[in-house]
């Protein structure tokens, strides 16, 4: 499962987990965030034992914090992989040189990559892109300079920074890394795997040693499920219903609200209501693809965005499941 900012906190890095993912990933973490002891980021690095083996990522765009927040994670969390971000394309992060930013100086980007291996003694892999832009796609390159630097895996998103997430993912260049006869540690790729058979797809053809699902997750957190049964079995996950999926997601919301509630005396300042949760989880239902191709979903999935309560969730997803049923008969 891939780091989403806003996305994997802890109780959806467990649901994934549950349904087959075998690795999983937290939201992004600030470096200067991390050393500065901020509450938000503090709460982004616990770790469950149930969700390992689980990584801990993080960014920033100096040397000597990254080192410290390295060791920081190693020492408060103690997480089987520390993941450095260097793909983020959004404009707060990569705007300032952090994230995809550091596609743009390369040889700082494997100066905090070096320092950091030595500074951890637990595994630290790097999650990049293609290049800053279509005229600079230095993937092929930059992969062998980052392995040099100590990494134990590396990541590829099949985009570049410029692209943000628009248009589709280039595999090639994915391909073309993991052929490469000098490289030797798992290269995993990511971006635009969306069903089983686009998964099977990119194993088969690019040869990576693992694929990394990002959005497609969004309302179907199942998707490792049939990901797995299909790489198994060459066929779909068929106990899978249309009730259970729906129970999934009351669940999701459940889990969603109960963690947002739960106390913790490390993290008093952290004011968690049941909004809290429902706002996290909500975009998630909004966009589950069991309710494309339904007629006139507009207005339902709006009032999904909007609700406060888990009582209006179910209500909706309730209603959103017999337009279901009768969409299918009809």
């Amino acid at each position: 499962m891939a780091p989403m900012e806003d996305v994997t906190d802890q109780a959806f890095r467990l649901l994934c987990k549950e349904f087959g993912a075998s690795m999983v990933y937290s939201e992004f973490v600030s470096a200067d965030a991390l050393i500065r002891s901020v509450n938000r980021s503090l709460e982004k690095i616990r770790v469950d034992d149930r969700e390992r083996p689980v990584a801990i990522q993080i960014y920033g765009r100096d040397v000597e914090s990254m080192v410290e927040a390295a060791r920081i994670v190693e020492s408060e969390a103690s997480p089987d992989i520390l993941d450095i971000n260097f793909g983020c394309p959004v404009k707060k992060v990569a705007g300032k040189g952090a994230g995809a930013g550091m596609l743009k100086t390369p040889q700082l980007m494997l100066n905090i990559t070096r320092e950091v291996v030595k500074a951890v003694k637990i595994p630290v892999t790097v999650k990049t892109r293609l290049g800053w832009d279509h005229q600079n796609k230095i993937i092929v390159e930059l992969a062998e300079q980052l392995q040099d630097c100590g990494i134990e895996a590396l990541t590829i998103h099949g985009r570049t920074r410029s692209q943000m997430y628009q248009g589709e993912a280039d595999w090639t260049l994915i391909g073309q890394v993991k052929a490469n006869p000098r490289i030797h540690i798992p290269i995993i790729g990511n971006g635009d795997i969306c069903t089983a058979e686009q998964a099977a797809d990119a194993f088969d053809r690019y040869g990576v040693d693992a694929i990394m699902i990002g959005r497609a997750t969004f309302g179907q957190p199942w998707l490792f499920k049939d990901v797995r049964t299909y790489l198994d079995t060459n066929k779909h996950d068929d106990t899978m219903t249309l009730d259970w999926k729906m129970d999934v997601l009351k669940r999701q919301v459940r889990t969603s609200v109960a963690y947002s509630l739960r106390e913790d005396n490390a993290l008093k300042e952290c004011k968690r209501t049941e909004l809290g949760g429902i706002i996290h989880v909500r975009r998630h239902l909004a966009n589950c693809p069991l309710f494309k191709g339904i007629p006139d979903f507009r207005q339902t999935r709006v009032k999904i965005l909007r609700a406060e309560t888990q009582e209006e969730l179910f209500e909706l997803l309730d209603e959103a499941r017999n337009r279901i049923m009768d969409f299918e008969n009809n």
